[in-house]
């Protein structure tokens, strides 16, 4: 029998990283494309985009970590309750557990033997009631810090591909090249996704590749439109 060929994405780290670098990627060049509109320093606009990747980065990570946190506190207390309700009543918990497997089309004479043999473990006994009236795994409730600190920096990748051309110029060439490599990293990330969940590449590129221009056409419209002196 072959273990662990389903990869584990809902311990949060995955999930931040690919959400990261698209927020990362969506935001910066919305903020830097509205300031490239309204205005024609190259200062002020790489100084806002730094901003923006920093701050983003750091609010990314806090706020993963915070909610990750949160999550795995409150499975921990209510795995802690579970723990107290089969030391002070194993026999109903017994009970539980052989009608879980009942319903499932066990005999009831096998689905008490079953639940008896489980219940004699108490590691055990946890982690299957976890499993069954819960839906969790007690040795899988994330990993805050690594998901807060894949959050910052997948954030920051994709907060600085339409940021590079302004350390290097302005006006006009650094414009296209912003646009030219969010174009290249709206279409990498969603491929990305498309090949992770097994759907279509093509499909998945366009849709984040238009999500990505319509989003930087507004602000740059607005920033145009509005205009600062500087």
């Amino acid at each position: 029998m072959v273990e662990g060929h389903h990869r584990k994405v809902t311990q949060g780290g995955y999930r931040a990283a690919v959400f990261g670098v698209s927020d990362g990627l969506v935001s910066n060049m919305a903020i830097i494309l509205g300031f490239a509109g309204g205005t024609s320093g190259q200062g002020l606009v790489r100084l806002v985009g730094i901003a923006g990747l920093v701050a983003g980065a750091m609010s990314m990570a806090a706020g993963e970590y915070l909610s990750m946190q949160a999550q795995r506190e409150l499975l921990e207390r209510e795995l802690e309750r579970e723990r107290r309700e089969h030391a002070r009543n194993p026999e109903s918990e017994v009970e539980e557990l052989a009608e879980i497997y009942e319903s499932r089309g066990m005999e009831q004479a096998v689905a008490r033997e079953m639940a008896t043999n489980v219940m004699a473990d108490p590691e055990k006994a946890l982690e299957v009631h976890a499993r069954e009236e819960m839906g969790i795994d007690p040795n899988e409730l994330g990993k805050p810090l690594f998901a807060s600190l894949s959050s910052f920096f997948s954030f920051a990748l994709g907060a600085v591909l339409p940021l590079l051309p302004w350390f290097f110029g302005g006006g006009n060439g650094a414009i296209v090249g912003s646009i030219v490599l969010g174009a290249v990293g709206a279409i990498l990330v969603g491929s990305a996704l498309a090949v992770a969940t097994n759907r279509s590449v093509v499909r998945g590129s366009l849709r984040h590749l238009v999500f990505v221009a319509a989003t930087a056409a507004a602000t740059f419209g607005i920033g145009s439109a509005v205009g600062v002196g500087v």
